[in-house]
């Protein structure tokens, strides 16, 4: 039991709020390009993806692994487009540190997925049964690649105005 669900409960609870987040975070990736704010769709965006990196920490385990690494690493990223976003309100150097930050939050948040699907899924299990392989190498090179790609988008073309505090 995990606060008093059973495990396939939580894991449940668990996937869908990366979910929502993933897809929060493409639709706020896309305004970004845009040049615009999606302000509910931030939020959104920000409180599951910091939610999804939290719960992880609270399934079982016996020692520190790759997954925790990559969740500590979004709750740091997170914090700082947080502190950026709410704190700073985007001011001079904190609007590229929000952007960079939130992009590379929802990176990392694609890039357990995409680690999940080919551990979960038995056509991509097939492809790449130890995640070494070259099948599941491309895929997280091209996920990499189009969130870098986007992200300098996103960089290049969002400034917003953000209304005083």
């Amino acid at each position: 039991m995990i606060l008093g669900l059973s495990i396939a409960t939580f894991t449940l609870v668990h996937v869908l709020i990366s979910l929502a987040g993933l897809l929060a975070g493409l639709v706020v990736l896309g305004a970004m390009i845009a040049g615009r704010r999606a302000s509910g769709w931030t939020a959104l965006f920000l409180a599951t993806t910091v939610a999804t990196s939290a719960t992880g920490f609270l399934f079982p385990f016996r020692a520190i692994g790759p997954a925790h690494v990559v969740g500590l690493i979004s709750l740091v990223v997170l914090a700082v487009a947080l502190l950026a976003l709410y704190g700073a309100r985007l001011a001079g150097l904190w609007r590229p540190a929000y952007v960079v930050a939130a992009v590379l939050a929802l990176y990392l948040n694609a890039f357990v997925a995409v680690a999940q699907a080919f551990q979960k899924l038995p056509a991509l299990q097939a492809l790449a049964p130890t995640q070494s392989e070259p099948p599941f190498l491309e895929a997280q090179i091209a996920v990499l690649a189009l969130f870098v790609i986007l992200g300098a988008l996103a960089l290049w073309r969002f400034r917003p105005q953000m209304a005083p505090a």
